[in-house]
């Protein structure tokens, strides 16, 4: 942590040689990773102005800090105001007990309220709240009681994920040797569906797949990755694209700054899309979203997404004749669709 800033000011400043000449000001930044509120608002701070200073932020971006709700304070969120952030992510996770303890979360659920309203007092443009769904012994009354308490704090944007397992974590040892249940992907579709039903009753409308937003409150940051737009991602493991043009960085973080301390470049790996691959993730990444998808980008074209609409899967777009979304039944199934929609 006491070196995290320098290092990531050294990964700026490279990108910044990279990219030469081209004027590029950020339209949003996200601090994202879980826990950047772990570190003094002042460090986050000098990571703003470094890409201030090399790159510029254009006039009314997007500065997205995430935060876990335990450390967000007066004198966090003044520190956050004076380095430039405007939105706060706050990961809620859930507004139960016993799942934040199965996930491993220290905050308690009966914060939540004032941690929201020291946000709003504190001038900061908007906030998100960051749900999880499908933990192990989680209820479907549970979870309604989780999108509940996210309502009545009244974000302007709410975000909710299925749980993912993954190898080599603790939770997942725990699966693997019998004391926790894996996610039940029926429940988790009943899971899904709640949420659009309880968030869609509230005044959130669904925009990407697994986020909800009122009117005016999307996350432009989140939109860019599903649009293709380009990007530069900082830090250990992160990925970037610019231009069709897609690498990773080394995921640990001694691999990652040992390489910029050297005046290298910490990417592990990186490749250049082909036009086919281009087209191919323009579907993945636009299937997922309620702006929809054309027609033409799918193999087998209007048969195809008619079968879908036969199937209760998609619905044509009236504004847009020759382009389709996909209906709450078929984002059950976006991935599936998505592949089909490929070929």
């Amino acid at each position: 942590m006491a070196t995290w800033a320098d290092t990531t000011i050294a990964e700026i400043r490279l990108a910044r040689q990279v990219l030469g000449d081209l004027q590029l000001p950020a339209t949003t930044v996200f601090v994202g990773g879980g826990t950047p509120t772990r570190l003094p608002p002042a460090e986050l701070g000098r990571v703003l102005q470094a890409i201030r200073s090399e790159f510029g932020v254009a006039a009314g971006a997007e500065v997205t800090v995430e935060a876990n709700p335990d450390d967000v304070t007066e004198h966090l969120l003044a520190g956050l105001l004076a380095a430039g952030a405007n939105r706060i992510s706050l990961g809620m996770q859930s507004a139960v007990p016993e799942t934040l303890q199965t996930l491993d979360r220290t905050h308690r659920s009966a914060e939540l309220p004032a941690v929201a309203d020291r946000i709003r007092r504190s001038g900061m443009d908007r906030f998100s709240v960051d749900l999880i769904y499908g933990t192990p012994g989680e209820s479907q009354a549970q979870w309604r009681r989780t999108l509940e308490a996210a309502v009545s704090l009244a974000p302007g944007h709410i975000s909710a994920y299925c749980l993912g397992i993954e190898p080599g974590t603790r939770m997942g040892a725990q699966v693997r040797a019998g004391a926790l249940a894996p996610v039940d992907q029926d429940a988790a579709a009943d899971r899904y569906l709640l949420c659009d039903e309880v968030l869609a009753a509230n005044g959130y409308s669904w925009y990407e797949i697994s986020n909800w937003a009122r009117p005016g409150q999307e996350c432009r940051h989140n939109l860019a990755y599903w649009q293709g737009d380009s990007w530069w991602g900082v830090g250990p493991g992160a990925h970037s694209h610019i231009a069709g043009v897609r690498w990773w960085n080394r995921r640990h973080p001694r691999a990652w700054s040992a390489a910029l301390a050297a005046g290298d470049s910490p990417a592990a790996g990186m490749e250049a899309l082909t036009p086919g691959q281009q087209r191919d993730e323009r579907v993945l990444l636009g299937i997922r979203l309620r702006a929809g998808l054309p027609v033409g980008l799918v193999e087998g074209g209007r048969d195809s997404v008619a079968a879908w609409v036969e199937q209760g899967w998609a619905e044509w777009l009236q504004d847009k004749p020759a382009a389709f979304r996909l209906t709450r039944r078929g984002r059950l199934i976006a991935d599936r669709l998505a592949l089909e929609a490929v070929g």
